[in-house]
């Protein structure tokens, strides 16, 4: 079945950085653009980023532009975010998703930024 399974979360101070990877199975991992996607306290889920099949296209959303920088490496089937300049408003439960709206999703892996 599908297996999505993020890692390197953790605590860092205000202006640190971090890279979270997700390592998947089950699936074409190849054929499907994949995402990441946030749920921070008390909030729903925040589309962060997004990588096409073969990584040549990225977004992001207007809160981490500059800040994260998505990839993915399609012989391993992981996808990573590197998050450098983090803010305490990036704290939240952070999930790699095959869709954007987080439908198909991980466990998730916390990360928390202190001012």
């Amino acid at each position: 079945q599908v297996q999505l399974v993020e890692s390197g979360g953790g605590l860092v101070q205000s202006g640190g950085s971090l890279r979270l990877s997700c390592a998947t199975s089950g699936f074409t991992f190849s054929r499907f653009w994949m995402y990441w996607v946030r749920q921070a306290p008390g909030k729903g889920l925040e589309w962060v980023s997004r990588i096409s099949t073969g990584g040549a296209m990225k977004y992001y959303a207007d809160s981490v532009k500059g800040r994260f920088t998505i990839s993915r490496d399609n012989f391993n089937n992981m996808v990573y975010l590197q998050m450098n300049s983090l803010k305490p408003e990036d704290t939240a439960l952070y999930f790699c998703a095959r869709d954007e709206f987080g439908t198909i999703r991980g466990q998730g892996t916390q990360v928390t930024v202190s001012s």
